[in-house]
């Protein structure tokens, strides 16, 4: 495995490197001006080199992996699998950024043990994530759904009692790469399809924990995913029973999200194709007619690999190390 030592880099690790989000997480590192990868872990794939970004990586087992020697390990592990791996990294003395589920809002005591790290949501989350020895990476259907929502709960503009119906469309690659025949390309390809029905989807506790925290506690969420015939990305349309009408639905985003880097508030729809391979959420609003009640419907995109997963892990990573936050990241 290529590695890159110099006392201008900050050595970083990969905890299950093999998925999507995993390799994805290497190959950011790999263009990364300031980290170098020390090791990336995998241990079905244990020997096996493959290409990340610019560099070979060569997969070792977890348990050989040199943990005392990452100022960051990045935990790719699946959900459940991920608690006892962090625990590990924290006493060899590694902060940790994790992408499982196990630390997030909604998923038990060890979420107290980790901040929430999306850094959208304001300067004090910003100061926290940069403090923290944990940061729970939060999941690719909340990054779409949570930054759409935010601006409107914190501005007192949801109603009271709403109900937020949230439907969002997901690549593949969201699945992960386990052989799934599901996911096979005569069973995915030229169809589209819910899954996760009935408002059972992993990620819905997350979403609710966490807006509960910006001032929607008061309302209901419906979310359903959907399955896309594509590899990557995100789109999410979100239908939110408000206050009162606006002139301008997209107001209340653009001034939520004046100066935000990866956030991008748009007057027409977003399309997959604008996000794809960037670590950013496009999004937009507008007026829904022929209600009885003033409704907004809130469109957001997003790549599910990149500002849903890895790119927001390193992103993390980043404000953690005392970095600019858009160091080594696509936009």
């Amino acid at each position: 495995m290529i590695m890159h030592y110099s006392v201008n880099k900050i050595p970083v690790g990969v905890l299950g490197a093999s998925g999507y989000a995993g390799r994805e997480l290497c190959a950011i590192i790999a263009r990364h001006p300031r980290f170098s990868l020390a090791f990336a872990t995998a241990n079905e794939q244990r020997g096996q080199t493959v290409r990340a970004g610019r560099d070979d990586v060569t997969f070792i087992a977890s348990d050989d992996a040199p943990l005392a020697k990452a100022e960051i390990v990045f935990c790719a592990l699946p959900h459940g699998a991920s608690l006892a791996w962090v625990e590990r990294a924290r006493s060899a003395g590694a902060r940790v950024v994790d992408l499982s589920s196990d630390f997030r809002p909604g998923h038990g005591d060890a979420a107290a043990k980790a901040v929430y790290g999306m850094p959208e949501l304001g300067s004090a989350t910003r100061s926290a994530i940069a403090s923290a020895d944990i940061v729970a990476n939060p999941g690719c259907y909340p990054t779409s759904i949570l930054l759409a929502l935010a601006p409107l709960a914190s501005a007192g503009l949801v109603a009271p009692g709403a109900m937020i119906i949230a439907n969002a469309a997901s690549g593949v690659t969201g699945a992960g790469n386990s052989p799934k025949r599901e996911l096979l390309f005569a069973e995915v390809s030229e169809d589209y399809r819910a899954y996760g029905v009935g408002n059972t989807h992993r990620h819905l506790k997350e979403m609710l924990a966490t807006m509960a925290t910006f001032g929607a506690a008061h309302a209901d969420l419906v979310f359903t995913p959907h399955l896309l015939p594509v590899a990557r990305g995100i789109l999410s349309s979100i239908t939110v029973p408000v206050v009162r009408e606006l002139a301008d639905a997209t107001e209340p985003l653009r001034a939520a999200y004046p100066n935000e880097p990866f956030i991008e508030v748009v007057p027409q729809q977003p399309r997959l194709r604008d996000v794809v391979h960037r670590n950013v959420v496009r999004m937009t609003a507008t007026m829904i007619a022929g209600t009885r009640a003033p409704t907004m419907l809130v469109t957001s995109a997003i790549d599910n690999l990149v500002k849903g997963a890895a790119g927001q892990a390193v992103q993390n990573a980043n404000l953690m190390c005392a970095l600019d936050e858009c160091t080594g990241l696509p936009t």
